[in-house]
């Protein structure tokens, strides 16, 4: 069954380590700490250069929803630049990380699954006409970049940008563009 989660809904915290504000879409189960969530889809404004937070056990993805980009220092990995248009990146949410904005403030999209538990993908999709999307055997959330429909088993769901819809993994379920194009991102949650 298809859950729509609206922007406006969207929780606000602040990071664990308290250098800025996350917009947290989905946590599970519901209702889960920062220290105990086996899976997690964020956004976070980044406003200034600094240490990213230290999450042991946990495995994230990042892609830069707005702003000119960051470059990244991964412990074990060096130096990656993230810009908007980039495959999203992967790393260790232990590995000690500190950022530096590329030219000004940046938005980010943040998948987080707590390592052995849950696994997860993060893909940016540009559908210019109807799109299936995959079944799966975990979880799918699809983040709306832009207005888009989806059809779904239960009727057709209207989304605006950052809103969010979780689907079953083998809930079938098609994208369809309002303009000429619906940007959105997909993450598909499994288990280990």
């Amino acid at each position: 069954m298809a859950r729509l989660y609206r922007n406006s809904d969207h929780r606000r915290m602040p990071w664990k380590n308290g250098g800025g504000e996350t917009v947290e879409v989905i946590v599970h189960p519901e209702g889960a700490s920062l220290a105990d969530f086996g899976w997690r889809v964020s956004m976070a404004t980044v406003a200034s250069d600094g240490p990213f937070s230290v999450f042991p056990g946990i495995d994230r993805t990042l892609a830069v929803l707005s702003g000119d980009g960051m470059a990244l220092s991964i412990e074990g990995l060096g130096e990656r630049l993230l810009e908007p248009e980039a495959t999203p990146l992967a790393f260790p949410a232990d590995a000690a990380t500190t950022a530096r904005l590329t030219g000004g403030p940046i938005t980010d999209l943040n998948v987080m699954t707590r390592r052995g538990v849950f696994q997860h993908t993060l893909v940016h999709h540009v559908a210019t006409g109807s799109e299936a999307l995959p079944t799966s055997s975990g979880e799918r959330l699809l983040l709306a970049l832009a207005p888009l429909g989806v059809s779904t088993a239960e009727g057709l769901v209207g989304l605006q940008p950052l809103d969010a819809l979780v689907l079953d993994g083998l809930e079938t379920a098609e994208v369809l563009p309002v303009g000429e194009q619906a940007a959105f991102y997909l993450v598909e949650i499994t288990p280990a």
